[in-house]
């Protein structure tokens, strides 16, 4: 089990709840794709796409062939 990524903070820029949990998720589970995510989050896909354009656009996620992954 790799623990690095389980003491790694969560960055400031990311203020709202549902960011966090889609950060926490990608960190700590790797690539997924969205609707991995949405099922997993219980997150709406309107709201799970927000969250994803806003840590993409913060350079913290970016989008890979097959899914999202954390930088």
């Amino acid at each position: 089990m790799n623990t690095s990524n389980q003491h790694q903070p969560v960055p400031d820029e990311i203020a709202s709840p549902q960011a966090k949990l889609v950060y926490l998720s990608l960190r700590v589970g790797g690539q997924a794709r969205a609707t991995d995510l949405q099922r997993t989050l219980g997150l709406s896909k309107l709201t799970l796409f927000a969250v994803l354009e806003s840590l993409t656009a913060k350079d913290l996620v970016r989008r890979t062939e097959g899914g999202y992954v954390c930088r």
